[in-house]
């Protein structure tokens, strides 16, 4: 037997990892269930009434760019700021129904408050289930306050539900940890960013109702955490 020709274990186990690799490209890339993209700002109440609106009247690009860019209509600090935020307040607000954008248009504080944390946790499985599985639970139990901690040890717990979740620094851990605990105390969950003290939270009922008309059940039991 010529010891340098290949075995026949090893050429089975070269084609086993060509049939793996071949298998993995037409099923396309690993579903990823958690990143980053909330860490780029809170609900920006303000700024998505002047997207929703863009978006109902169905601007074209080059009017998209000239109402955010030239026009300034975020009132953002400098161009690149206008075109991050309007970014995200698109990619927030594009995969809910017109009847929500109407809501984040026209409704009041609390209607376009509800409206925008719906949009969100469509938007970032971290904010759902952060509501969904800590916040839940620390009503339950009837806790008082939200520590930070918990939002570090959620972000371990994420891991094991998610393989694929990308390894977020220490920088980008922090910026999701105040991301996501800004916008609970904008929608009412939490009394401010020192104490952390939980609040009951009356989601408005134009909300529930868009949630529950279009199916929505995910963001509708993520948003109803309060007992």
């Amino acid at each position: 037997m010529d010891r340098h020709a290949p075995s026949r274990h090893l050429s089975n186990v070269d084609g086993r990892r060509r049939d793996s690799r071949q298998e993995r490209t037409r099923r396309g890339p690993p579903v990823r269930r958690y990143g980053a993209n909330i860490s780029a700002g809170s609900l920006k109440i303000a700024e998505s009434r002047v997207v929703a609106d863009l978006l109902l009247r169905g601007v074209s690009g080059e009017e998209w760019r000239t109402a955010v860019v030239q026009q300034n209509c975020l009132q953002a600090r400098n161009p690149k700021t206008a075109v991050r935020i309007a970014r995200l307040i698109r990619q927030r607000l594009e995969p809910m129904q017109p009847a929500l954008w109407r809501l984040v248009r026209d409704g009041s504080t609390s209607v376009v408050t509800h409206a925008l944390l719906a949009a969100a946790i469509k938007h970032s499985a971290l904010l759902g289930d952060f509501l969904d599985l800590v916040v839940r639970e620390q009503f339950r139990v009837f806790n008082k306050t939200l520590p930070k901690k918990m939002f570090d040890d959620f972000l371990q717990d994420c891991r094991g539900r998610d393989p694929e979740m990308p390894e977020f620094n220490e920088s980008t851990q922090r910026k999701l940890q105040t991301t996501i605990y800004r916008i609970l105390v904008q929608a009412g969950y939490l009394s401010d960013t020192r104490t952390l003290t939980l609040k009951q939270v009356h989601v408005a009922e134009e909300v529930l109702a868009y949630l529950r008309q279009n199916g929505e059940d995910y963001v509708l039991r993520c948003i109803q955490v309060v007992p």
